[in-house]
């Protein structure tokens, strides 16, 4: 009776396995069948061989940015090098300028260097690059401006580059608060006569410094058009976090100039890796939010 007891017992046990293994054998079906499809393409990539082409396309020699054998360093180069650079309408060019913009936003000053870097091996001009540099100088203020500015040049003597570069100012003291104002008013030719008039006297002076600082000394330089500007302004403004308004503000000042939607949502999915996902969200929202009014 007592072998009779065990043996039912084992018979038990044995049945029981089986219909566990059945039900995860089921469970792991679903949920095979529940992955979505665009999902399923997009594991069939190959990502990791294209981003280290491009890694390696970008920074010849030691111009890369190591972290030593840091396995999140591997990471970043899988998802900046082969998911968001392989995508979009940008070009490699555009996305080394957005780069070094953000780069000197966020003060990445090794980094920066490694892009000035890259930007050059691809063939950006180093007049494009300090122009990229310097358009931050309004958003974010002098002082990181500054340090973008000295990691730049450390960058541009060890490629060899000459320096100092010849300015690409085009006011000088007596002309740059009126090409600052008309170059604002090509860029928000809605009611800027009427913000300039309706400013309370004790504000009057901030307007007055918006158009001969901002788009008086940076705006009309050379290098970069006011297309390209105006990218990198959206990209600085969505870098910082906290400065929705004046995303909001840059998004319709980008369709006025002619950059369309899909063009600023590139620019913003090419900061992705540097500012992460909260703030680009916020961007891609007031993107969204603009170009619907």
């Amino acid at each position: 009776m007592l072998q009779l007891k065990y043996f039912m017992i084992s018979i038990a046990v044995i049945v029981f396995a089986l219909m566990v293994t059945l039900v995860l054998e089921k469970t792991c079906f679903a949920a095979e069948e529940i992955v979505p499809e665009w999902a399923l393409k997009a594991q069939m990539r190959e990502r990791r061989d294209s981003g280290r082409t491009k890694f390696e396309e970008l920074f010849k020699g030691n111009d890369g940015a190591y972290y030593g054998g840091e396995e999140l360093a591997g990471i970043m180069e899988g998802f900046l090098y082969g998911d968001v650079f392989r995508r979009g309408l940008l070009t490699d060019k555009q996305r080394e300028l957005i780069t070094l913009a953000v780069l000197t936003t966020n003060q990445n000053s090794e980094d920066i260097k490694a892009h000035v870097k890259a930007a050059l091996n691809i063939g950006v001009t180093p007049e494009e690059i300090k122009e990229a540099v310097y358009q931050c100088a309004p958003y974010i203020g002098f002082t990181k401006a500054l340090e973008g500015a000295y990691a730049m040049n450390e960058a541009f003597r060890e490629k060899n580059v000459k320096l100092p570069l010849a300015s690409k100012a085009t006011v000088t003291e007596t002309d740059r608060y009126a090409k600052g104002f008309t170059t604002q008013k090509s860029i928000f030719p809605a009611g800027l006569d009427v913000m300039y008039q309706s400013s309370p006297a004790n504000r009057k002076h901030v307007a007055e410094y918006l158009a001969s600082f901002c788009f008086g000394d940076f705006y009309t330089r050379g290098a970069l058009d006011v297309k390209m500007r105006e990218i990198l302004t959206l990209c600085i403004l969505s870098a910082q976090g906290g400065c929705e308004s004046q995303v909001k503000s840059h998004v319709q000042a980008n369709l006025n100039v002619g950059n369309g939607e899909d063009l600023m949502i590139e620019a913003i999915t090419q900061c992705l890796p540097f500012i992460g996902f909260p703030r680009t969200l916020n961007a891609l929202a007031c993107v969204a939010e603009a170009v619907k009014k």
